[in-house]
């Protein structure tokens, strides 16, 4: 039997299994870790395909779906199918749900990022814990080189990272992938990696961060859910969650967390 309180919605599913998935058993963990990681194959895989690629048994992820509060695995699909296709849809399908919304004029479009920009940054003093935000400027401040690693949506966050950290002449690089060339090999022990990636999340990101932590470089994160694969990997994880327009997000709160990380950092290095 379904749950009342079964989520209705992907971010109100990723909010439960945020709260939930220290508890978890072994096995259904490793379930909500496939999960986090890999959002965008429950609409489209069978249960025994999710269970093979987070090595557990049927059976498991079956239960793992219960714990959620869903009656089983076809319920739950069911939620990522109609709600997740619609939280990334292809920009075509993203314009014309601007239109259904009436924001089509330019100064209409404005008034409505104006007023997500205003929610995304009031959130961001909640997301983010004062003490996880004092650890990652300590981290970054001693760090001998700073590592700026985000694609895609994530790019203006890291480009801009990388133009303030110049400015203050604090050692940083960014690794923007420009014509395939490969900058990992700069990565070295006592470096701190900063990575920025938001679901779905960009592979070449959490690589990235997989390889300063093997190589014993600190590991900070900008990213939306405490399930995200950067923060499973150990990293000192600032949250931040933006709300859309018509499935347009922009950066407000990403890059107000990005200044006052620059500025911080910039201070607490000229303190050492």
């Amino acid at each position: 039997m379904t749950d009342p309180t079964a989520p209705q919605t992907i971010d109100a599913f990723f909010d439960r299994l945020s709260a939930e998935v220290d508890t978890l058993p072994k096995r259904l963990k490793q379930c909500a870790d496939y999960i986090a990681t890999n959002p965008d194959r429950v609409a489209v895989s069978t249960v025994a395909e999710l269970s093979e690629a987070a090595d557990v048994q049927p059976s498991a992820f079956m239960r793992f779906c219960q714990v959620m509060g869903f009656s089983g695995f076809s319920q739950m699909q069911k939620l990522f199918r109609s709600d997740y296709s619609q939280k990334w849809p292809d920009y075509i399908t993203r314009l014309a749900k601007l239109r259904e919304h009436g924001a089509e004029s330019p100064s209409a479009l404005l008034a409505e990022f104006v007023d997500v920009g205003r929610t995304s940054l009031e959130n961001l003093m909640t997301s983010v814990d004062p003490a996880e935000l004092q650890t990652a400027v300590d981290l970054l401040a001693k760090a001998d080189t700073i590592h700026l690693v985000g694609f895609r949506r994530a790019f203006p966050v890291t480009s801009y990272l990388a133009y303030a950290f110049e400015k203050m002449q604090v050692p940083a690089v960014l690794h923007a992938g420009t014509a395939n060339l490969d900058q990992t090999a700069l990565v070295r022990p006592g470096d701190a990696i900063l990575a920025v990636t938001f679901a779905p999340y960009t592979q070449q990101t959490v690589e990235i961060a997989e390889l300063g932590r093997a190589r014993n470089a600190r590991l900070v994160a900008i990213t939306d859910v405490i399930t995200s694969p950067l923060a499973r990997l150990g990293a000192t994880t600032l949250l931040v969650s933006e709300l859309d327009v018509g499935a347009f997000r922009a950066l407000s709160a990403s890059l107000s967390l990005a200044i006052t990380l620059a500025v911080s950092v910039g201070a607490a290095r000229n303190r050492i």
